[in-house]
């Protein structure tokens, strides 16, 4: 079986002396849900940039797969990575949606690498493709938004509105940086909800960096942490240990998530294991 994302020998260096990325590898499976753990500057947002393409690795013996396809090697960005994108969705902690114009057009914008350049610049899209842009709005539970304008949504329902467009994009990976940083509690479960549900109907690896701790244990089977640019940990969330949550984040533990006897207390099941109730 081919690998949903394939990474070997990955580096990066920002400045002399700091490598924000340090020879990391890793390996995630179609249809995996992992949670990228760690605290800031650890390297997780610029291992997701790596993984989509955005920005290229150190000289050196290394690359990047996706879905069997490479996006990079020894430093240097594939020279087809466009095509490789296209079958990967990218969330934004900031949404990256235009403001002005109508959710559903926001949406269709993940069609623009299947759709003519003219018909893209004219924002022409067929019926049939509006209506795959609604169902997708369906799935994530704001349909009855489409029209509205995108600058008119709560953060959390913009934030769904640009996991539609993924669906859009029928994308076969998601990376999800930090999705719901700036959210609300409520916001941030209804996000967590509609990704999990997409990785559980639709097979679709989603890999989702986080902060949030307890999130990662109630969503995220697998977990991958990161420190100073090197994977530390990479194994069943349940196993995490205070003392591992400690070397991450070099933080008062109970800050995080409740411990009982050095083992994180078990977080309640996941509503990613029953169907997704429709979202306000």
């Amino acid at each position: 079986m081919i690998d949903a994302i394939e990474v070997r020998g990955l580096s990066k260096s920002f400045r002399a002396g700091h490598k924000a990325l340090d020879e990391v590898n890793l390996s995630v499976a179609p249809g995996e849900m992992v949670a990228l753990l760690g605290a800031s500057g650890s390297g997780k947002s610029t291992l997701l940039r790596h993984l989509a393409g955005f920005v290229a690795a150190d000289r050196g013996d290394s690359y990047v797969r996706v879905n069997g396809r490479e996006v990079q090697r020894n430093g240097r960005i594939h020279p087809k990575v466009r095509q490789v994108r296209a079958e990967i969705g990218f969330v934004f902690q900031q949404f990256n949606l235009v403001g002005r114009l109508p959710v559903i057009t926001n949406v269709l914008v993940g069609m623009l690498p299947r759709v003519p350049m003219w018909r893209s610049l004219l924002r022409h899209f067929r019926h049939d493709e509006v209506r795959v842009g609604m169902e997708a709005l369906a799935q994530v539970g704001i349909d009855h938004y489409a029209r509205q304008r995108a600058s008119t949504l709560s953060g959390g329902q913009q934030q769904r509105a640009a996991i539609a467009r993924t669906l859009v994009q029928n994308a076969g990976v998601i990376l999800a940086d930090e999705p719901i940083a700036s959210l609300d509690p409520e916001s941030s479960r209804k996000v967590m909800d509609t990704l999990a549900h997409i990785n559980r109907t639709r097979k679709v690896a989603v890999v989702v960096s986080l902060h949030q701790v307890d999130v990662a244990l109630r969503y995220c089977p697998r977990v991958v942490a990161l420190r100073h640019g090197r994977v530390v940990y990479d194994g069943p969330a349940a196993a995490l240990t205070e003392s591992m949550l400690r070397q991450l984040y070099g933080a008062d533990v109970a800050e995080l998530l409740p411990v009982e006897g050095g083992r994180l207390v078990a977080s309640p099941p996941s509503l990613a294991a029953q169907p997704m109730a429709a979202a306000a």
